[in-house]
């Protein structure tokens, strides 16, 4: 891909210019530094081999990276993901084909290191369509009035304790749980060395006013196993009324329903707060039917993962499907051409999956975008279809094909890259 100002080319970053490339990205996504803790995280995190460099003659005006992250899909496989992040150009060299360009450079490079597909949190969601990405995930923001909402706990199958910890001197045994939890919901991000301190960052310049992170932890009363936990801060505030203070939750996890329920008894029930808030929640969290007025979440659908298929066969049988399929779908692809074309789609649940080119007539004509869309297991073929995004050409196909796209659970990606 050509960029229309000449004096402007892509090419690998070196690792003496992390600075001045991430110095970049930060002008390019508004000019406010991050806090030392976390440009050190990232700094770490980040792969030079896998980022590229937007120059103009010899200084770096724009960029982007990806992360070898660890997706899990439906059917509980975990496979290569290229996690597209840092993406920006600065304000000064927009509209000049260097988005395209980098874009262009990243998937085929994710290509020649054999990942099917590609992934991004999207600052601005109507840039990426263009480039096959769907939207893949999406979260519930959800907030309650404390006294307005009670929890209905399960039956108990033990006795829990909870205990206040430190979130960093707990993290290992937090991880284990999560990972243990990890491929129960497509989306997740199977957690590789390094990444477990981002569930723990916790600069003082980003709390927003709220506290320190804390940590409670449930624990077996008799033998001490770890069940489950939970990650919060609590903002102190006070009005003419009295206490009104905010509990912001980061995560909770647990494997026993009952263990989950007493976790969120726990969090609506602190001491001079009047509100809890849980900003990343999947769509079809317990939480939604634990409550005891669903009318109290308030909540508020956000988008989440955007997801691109890279190799469309490798990746539609890396997956498993709900019911029988047998389909031909008719794909574009604009900017990967190799994923163009007509394919049959056949599976089984719990058998082998093939995806082949074939001659065979059409039978639902989709953009590559909206495979990525459903791929996960979220949203359907269906609804897709209504919107006019999916066509069917062979009547009754769409049917069968939208019911095997979907997921047992909502996908839910836990944590931004």
């Amino acid at each position: 891909m050509t960029i229309r100002h000449p004096e402007l080319t892509v090419r690998p970053l070196l690792a003496e210019e992390w600075e001045s490339w991430y110095g970049t990205v930060d002008v390019a996504f508004g000019g406010t530094p991050e806090p030392p803790e976390e440009r050190s995280l990232w700094r770490e995190l980040t792969e030079v081999e896998r980022s590229l460099a937007i120059c103009d003659g010899e200084r770096i005006v724009g960029g982007g990276g990806i992360f070898s992250l660890r997706l899990v899909v439906p059917g509980g496989a975990v496979i290569p993901l290229a996690g597209v992040t840092m993406v920006g150009v600065l304000p000064t060299h927009r509209r000049r084909g260097a988005l395209t360009a980098l874009m262009r450079r990243q998937l085929d490079d994710v290509r020649a290191a054999g990942e099917a597909v590609a992934a991004l949190t999207a600052s601005e969601p109507a840039i990426y369509g263009r480039f096959g990405y769907g939207q893949a995930t999406r979260k519930v923001a959800v907030s309650m009035q404390r006294g307005k909402v009670r929890v209905h706990t399960p039956e108990r199958q033990g006795q829990v304790v909870l205990r206040l910890a430190d979130p960093r001197a707990e993290l290992p045994r937090c991880e284990e749980l999560f990972a243990r939890l990890a491929t129960r919901r497509p989306g997740t991000l199977v957690r590789q060395p390094g990444w477990e301190r981002v569930a723990v960052l916790d600069a003082p310049e980003s709390r927003g006013g709220f506290s320190p992170l804390q940590l409670v932890l449930a624990e077996d009363a008799e033998s001490g196993e770890l069940l489950g936990y939970a990650r919060y801060a609590v903002k102190g505030e006070f009005n003419e009324r009295g206490a009104a203070g905010a509990v912001r939750v980061r995560a909770v996890q647990a494997e026993q329903p009952w263990v989950y329920a007493r976790l969120w008894e726990f969090l609506l029930d602190l001491d001079l707060t009047e509100r809890v808030e849980a900003p990343s929640l999947p769509l079809d969290d317990p939480l939604l039917h634990l409550v005891s007025d669903v009318r109290h979440l308030t909540p508020r659908l956000v988008d989440a993962l955007y997801l691109r298929l890279v190799d469309l066969p490798r990746a539609l049988t890396a997956r498993t499907y709900a019911q029988p399929v047998d389909v031909v779908l008719e794909v574009t692809d604009a900017f990967c051409p190799w994923n163009a074309g007509r394919w049959r789609l056949t599976a089984a649940p719990g058998g082998p999956v093939s995806c082949v080119p074939t001659e065979e007539p059409a039978e639902l004509e989709l953009d590559v975008r909206e495979l990525g869309a459903v791929y996960l297991g979220g949203g359907s073929l269906a609804a897709l279809a209504a919107a006019g995004l999916v066509r069917e050409l062979r009547p009754g196909a769409l049917e069968p094909a939208s019911g095997a796209f979907r997921s047992a659970l909502e996908p839910w990606l836990p944590h931004g890259f």
